[in-house]
């Protein structure tokens, strides 16, 4: 049986909602701080958590901008969300079940948006960040925040064939410089960029994700086989946890929609 996209990543995620929300990775980070000072220097009106996943950056936003909409393609993850909001006592986070390359909001309707390790699950990139643009009102302010692939085709490869393994949603962890192109083509001007490094507990990273065990063990093989360059770049440790690199972007709407 073949199934979509959206219902592969339906099934890897909402099974897993609760786990997100409680994920240390995703629950605090550099990167999360970088958005919630972003959007209080603009104070939002409407203001978009684009893959909103467990939610972390919805949940922050609400201290700032009036009213936030958490969209997720998982009705299951938005569910976690909607019940987390309510115990914390935010009652302006509203939840869109949707794809990124297709919303259901106005154009110009936001005036702040942030996307945080979602956009490698997109089936289409360059779609979903034509969207982001379509919905934000020019001179806004969007923070985008992802895994990124090394420049260099050794380290890529290794990197994008363990998270297929994990995680059979993954497209792709996109490189600088892709990301740079595309979100020219979307009509966005990038202000400022920020690479992090990130350790990923190995245990946690496969459990979060039920990786099956062959997938697991193939994963391993392929740590174990790989170059000392590679071994040393993702800084890869006996267990497997290791180390990768994460882009942190802040960009603006900076002209008319084509139409």
């Amino acid at each position: 049986m073949t199934r979509s996209h959206a219902s592969v990543v339906e099934d890897q995620f909402g099974a897993q909602a609760q786990a997100y929300v409680a994920s240390a990775v995703h629950a605090a980070g550099e990167d999360l701080d970088a958005i919630a000072a972003a959007a209080a220097r603009v104070r939002p009106g409407h203001a978009i958590d684009l893959g909103a996943g467990g939610g972390h950056v919805a949940y922050r936003l609400a201290d700032i901008a009036s009213r936030v909409t958490a969209i997720d393609l998982s009705a299951t993850m938005l569910e976690a969300v909607r019940r987390t909001a309510a115990e914390r006592g935010l009652s302006n986070i509203e939840t869109c079940a949707a794809p990124a390359e297709a919303l259901p909001i106005a154009d110009d309707a936001c005036d702040f948006l942030a996307c945080r390790f979602s956009a490698h699950h997109w089936r289409d990139f360059d779609a979903g960040l034509r969207e982001a643009r379509r919905v934000l009102r020019p001179g806004s302010t969007a923070m985008f925040v992802d895994v990124v692939a090394p420049g260099y085709p050794l380290f890529d490869t290794h990197l994008q064939a363990v998270e297929l393994l994990r995680d059979p949603s993954h497209v792709r962890d996109y490189s600088e410089s892709e990301w740079a192109v595309a979100l020219d083509r979307a009509g966005f001007r990038v202000r400022a960029t920020r690479k992090r490094r990130l350790r990923m507990e190995y245990r946690s990273w496969v459990e979060r994700m039920r990786t099956p065990e062959p997938h697991r063990a193939a994963i391993r093989l392929l740590q174990q086989a790989a170059s000392a360059e590679t071994s040393a770049y993702f800084e890869i440790e006996p267990d497997g946890s290791f180390t990768i690199d994460t882009l942190e972007i802040e960009a603006s709407v900076c002209r008319a929609r084509s139409r």
